[in-house]
């Protein structure tokens, strides 16, 4: 797993558990990560992350309806 360094401002107040669920359920969002990389990015199970997903207003099922249509012509 890669370490990434950020540098925040002192008057900025973040906390480092929420700033990264954050990261990761936005990287989760973009495709980028699986949910059990996101989740272990975050910190935690799966259905834990699953769970939080909300909270940053991430879909647990990120399915593009193009998509939907395609696959559903295929059937």
């Amino acid at each position: 797993m890669k370490t990434m360094l950020f540098h925040i401002p002192d008057n900025v107040e973040l906390d480092v558990k929420q700033t990264a669920r954050f990261l990761a359920a936005k990287l989760y969002e973009a495709g980028k990560l699986s949910l059990g990389q996101a989740a272990e990015v975050a910190g935690l199970s799966k259905v834990a992350f699953a769970e939080i997903l909300s909270d940053y207003n991430v879909a647990l099922f990120n399915y593009p309806a193009s998509e939907i249509g395609k696959d559903a012509s295929i059937i």
